[in-house]
């Protein structure tokens, strides 16, 4: 299985069975990080760490404190897609790493960077 990734008219294919995701808040300026897996049953967040919390953003149920940043298991099923929106107010987009690369996603304001999993990555979901 591969992770696709689609940005700006590019098709963008990574053999990964985890990668992780970081950006920065728009309007509470906190840093986001997540780890997801890739299956065949799609994309799956599986850590999120939050350096703090604020409107709309506080930490989930369960959540732990500890090394500066809110710990928590996500309560979600496996995504056939996964858009991210590109608003370009961030001063940034997503980082997303996988198999030791990483990669600036999203930092322009534009359509939806969008995630999936797939044998073949030629067909969007």
């Amino acid at each position: 299985m591969s992770l696709c990734i689609a940005a700006g008219g590019l098709l963008l294919t990574l053999a990964a069975e985890r990668f992780t995701l970081d950006w920065t808040h728009s309007v509470e300026k906190i840093r986001w990080h997540e780890v997801w897996t890739v299956s065949e049953a799609g994309l799956r967040p599986v850590e999120a760490v939050m350096t703090g919390s604020g409107a709309g953003m506080e930490p989930p149920a369960g959540a732990v404190f500890r090394d500066g940043g809110w710990h928590a298991t996500p309560d979600l099923p496996p995504q056939r897609l996964v858009r991210l929106a590109a608003s370009g107010k961030t001063g940034a987009g997503w980082t997303l790493c996988a198999a030791g690369t990483c990669h600036e996603l999203g930092a322009e304001p534009g359509p939806p960077v969008l995630l999936w999993s797939a044998g073949d990555c030629a067909d969007p979901p």
